[in-house]
């Protein structure tokens, strides 16, 4: 019996979002956690599986809350650790009409930049069922070594491995180097996750269905999930292809985490029911899941502490 269903490791930070003006006009930002695989977690912790995170923050106020954060959701903390002489990894997020995002990133360095080979307890890795990463997490050499040994490690103990590419173009030095951690990625994961924007980005196709072909030729990933924002988003295995639509919110207010709820669905769905047998009925379901959870989030500031309930989801779906 493994001890986690899913564990992540990457980056846990302070996202900064837009709350307002204050009487002199100045901008209010709202302290918000964040950080992609813990907004995984969280909404996977929601859904009632064990969770685990790997990852450092700085031992300063923002360490602290982060810290008191995942306890509040119930997320696993026994890979937590505190870097005592780098600080907290800052984001500010600016959020557009529309409810898009620019981020401006405070980290050179972070402590989530700090994480080590050394850092890493393999029995964390191995004794789960799931193992999640993203790129954050190899923007520089000494975390993107213990990346790769993680995923070494969840590899030889038979682990599902589930990848995200979570490109945030400021924190590379290079669009080549991300691009070349991106195929490693993808190299190394049987699920994964990827929004329209980066796969256009990656492959060089605008058409979704070529752009999948062509990670298909390159890589042999089981299931392929295209998240298309407003648009829903769509699932591809060997043989299938299913298409949702997106639920559409008059409230939307941000879009931060709403791809990270869609992937936790995904990981949820297959936490219960595997990686054998996809039908087209069953990815229908898991993708209005998802798709329906990804909508909630965007009615609410921030993503880590605020995921939506099971019933809360299906109360969507129905009405």
């Amino acid at each position: 019996m493994n001890k986690y269903d899913v564990t992540a490791l990457g980056e846990l930070l302070i996202d900064f979002t837009e709350s307002g003006t204050s009487p002199q006009g100045n901008p209010l930002l709202e302290v918000n956690p964040g950080g992609a695989p813990c907004n995984v977690l969280s909404m996977l912790t929601r859904l009632g599986h064990t969770t685990n995170f790997i990852g450092k923050i700085g031992k300063d106020m923002f360490g602290d809350l982060l810290g008191e954060a995942l306890k509040e959701v119930g997320i696993g903390v026994e890979g937590l650790m505190i870097d005592t002489e780098v600080n907290t990894t800052l984001a500010f997020v600016h959020t557009f009409p529309d409810g898009d995002r620019d981020f401006s990133f405070y980290r050179n360095p972070g402590a989530d930049m700090m994480l080590s080979v050394d850092d890493l307890k393999e029995d964390q890795i191995r004794n789960s069922r799931i193992f999640h990463f993203g790129t954050l997490s190899m923007t520089h050499e000494g975390c993107r070594a213990a990346t790769k040994k993680a995923i070494e490690i969840a590899e030889n103990a038979g682990c599902i491995l589930s990848f995200d590419p979570n490109l945030r173009e400021p924190l590379w030095n290079s669009l080549d180097e991300a691009r070349e951690q991106i195929l490693y990625g993808m190299g190394h994961c049987q699920i994964l996750k990827i929004s329209d924007n980066e796969i256009q980005w990656l492959t060089g196709e605008d058409d979704f269905d070529a752009g999948v072909r062509w990670i298909k030729e390159r890589f042999n990933i089981p299931l392929i999930l295209v998240s298309l924002g407003g648009e829903g988003s769509r699932a591809y295995t060997d043989t299938l292809r299913v298409e949702v639509p997106a639920y559409i919110q008059a409230n939307t207010i941000e879009t931060t985490g709403a791809g990270d709820t869609f992937c936790a669905c995904v990981l949820h769905y297959v936490l219960d029911h595997g990686m054998e047998g996809f039908t087209e009925a069953g990815l229908a379901e898991m993708l209005t899941f998802a798709n329906a959870a990804a909508s909630i989030v965007t009615t609410r500031k921030g993503a880590l502490r605020v995921m939506p309930t099971a019933d809360e989801v299906e109360a969507l779906i129905k009405g």
